[in-house]
């Protein structure tokens, strides 16, 4: 019974200036106005998908033989194999609602994406028309790694990523060009994209792949992320806290791989299935969400080819999912992406997640902003669905354990390559020993004393017995180490 239910969410409030491209101090760029994120009102749900997932045109490059100078041809279906309209058909059957088609770039690749992958997009609309499809691309970031580009669904929406990835993206000139890959060149596109008519939503892709150990971080890095974040706050929201290939370790006959590894983390292991900047507890994410800072996560296939084809990925919400808590329609999705009413869950360990924080009559929840007296307590109440149908892999998992993670708002950070929040803890771990369970819905709570300052809260979860998630070993079976996470909710004290 893995469904889409639960309606929740009320309407987040945009301030003029943001709305308009136009910004204010610090302060405002990280502090939302207060509102109530994730609770539960009429007419928003728990809607899956996945935003970032390639096609044929993710194109393979030859040299041209007839005229060696000129730009090479692309060659479509060898690294992104399927079509865009059987992505969406897989999408589909695993139950997803919403998707984004992210093919990467290359020399002239926006004329590609122009002439060819934007009609495709429309015509997988028109073949499957339960999804809800968005127009975009794995922007080749400049002084970075990729990121998925999420376009509104608007009228332009052809016109707006065409003048982002023809003037942006690092692959796109012929010949190479290295002055389109500094951080300088990333700030204007920010700034582009920033000031569109209808901004797009940037979420960076598998942030620790190219890092080397724990904390020695590769393409990106943790002052690139703040200065994006500053940059454009409604724009550059987050990263993926659970990169793709997953079935990295898993043979086309379904037994392991005892050389592969889950996401690709060659030398700085995923933890949990999750990126190091995600799962460290007090570590980078933690960092970012400690300066107030609306910065969020999500889970994707990256799917190229499927793992039954001899590749490393599952299909479209095979095994991850991005929750996303919107009305079903592409307006309020991108909505609730950039305000953070977002879980992500692994092996459909869970399909429905809620943290309600409550005090004084108030309440929030997920991507929400609480306003609390100095000295009053803070009721935490988590409702999670569990379910009973076996997942993709044929198994049935159970939440093992919950944990209630809280850390204090201090404020800018001085040193801009801080990846620390060592205040961050886990204030309660609940077992099934402090959930009460009604059929497939656990509910626990926790009572805070007394608030005495500027706080975020934020909630995971997981299958195992690990109290921390530990490094993933090569040849891991990712059905049998699952993790839910939630996005936080801040609290205000007055």
């Amino acid at each position: 019974m893995r469904l889409i239910l639960l309606a929740a969410g009320a309407a987040l409030f945009v301030s003029p200036a943001l709305a308009h491209g136009t910004h204010g101090g610090l302060a405002e760029r990280h502090q939302n106005k207060p509102t109530a994120g994730a609770v539960p009102a009429k007419g928003r749900l728990w809607l899956p998908g996945d935003h970032h997932i390639h096609s044929e045109y993710s194109a393979d490059y030859e040299p041209n033989p007839a005229s060696p100078q000129t730009a090479p041809i692309p060659l479509l279906g060898k690294d992104g194999r399927y079509s865009i309209a059987r992505n969406a058909q897989m999408a589909r059957q695993f139950g997803l609602r919403w998707m984004v088609s992210t093919d990467h770039g290359g020399p002239n690749h926006s004329k590609l994406n122009y002439e060819q992958a934007w009609p495709e997009v429309n015509k997988a609309r028109s073949l499957v028309p339960e999804m809800l499809i968005f127009y975009g691309m794995e922007f080749d970031t400049p002084a970075g790694d990729h990121s998925s580009l999420i376009i509104p669904f608007t009228g332009d929406e052809r016109e707006q990523l065409r003048a982002i990835e023809s003037g942006f993206s690092k692959r796109e000139p012929w010949p190479a060009d290295k002055a389109w890959d500094t951080e300088g060149r990333m700030i204007d596109a920010l700034k582009l994209m920033r000031d569109q008519k209808a901004p797009p939503v940037l979420i960076a892709n598998h942030p620790s792949r190219s890092a080397t150990a724990p904390f020695a971080w590769g393409l990106y890095t943790p002052a690139e992320f703040r200065n994006w974040n500053d940059t454009a706050p409604r724009v550059a929201i987050g990263m993926e806290g659970a990169p793709g290939h997953q079935a990295g370790a898993i043979k086309p006959d379904g037994s392991p791989d005892p050389t592969g590894n889950r996401g690709g983390y060659g030398r700085a292991p995923t933890l949990g299935g999750f990126d190091q900047m995600t799962a460290t507890l007090g570590g980078f994410w933690d960092s970012m969400l400690a300066e107030g800072r609306r910065w969020f996560i999500t889970a994707t296939s990256d799917s190229h080819s499927n793992w039954r084809d001899g590749g490393n990925d599952f299909w479209p919400g095979e095994y991850s999912k991005t929750y996303v808590q919107a009305q079903p329609n592409h307006g309020d999705i991108v909505d609730g992406l950039r305000s953070g009413r977002i879980f992500v869950t692994t092996g459909d360990l869970v399909s429905e997640v809620d943290v309600i924080v409550s005090s004084g009559g108030t309440q929030a929840g997920i991507g929400g902003t609480l306003k609390a007296r100095k000295g009053q307590p803070l009721t935490v109440t988590i409702r999670l669905r569990d379910p009973a149908a076996a997942n993709a892999g044929g198994r049935s998992p159970s939440v093992a354990r919950v944990d209630l993670i809280t850390g204090p708002v201090t404020g800018p950070v001085a040193d801009r390559t801080t990846a620390r929040a060592p205040t961050t803890t886990v204030t309660h771990r609940f077992t099934a020993a402090d959930w009460h369970r009604e059929g497939e819905v656990l509910t626990m709570t926790h009572r805070i004393p007394a608030v005495t300052g500027p706080l975020y809260l934020r909630v995971r979860g997981t299958s195992s017995d690990e109290l921390e998630p530990t490094a993933d070993p090569k040849g891991e079976d990712p059905w049998s180490d699952l993790w839910f996470y939630a996005n936080p909710i801040f609290v205000n004290v007055k």
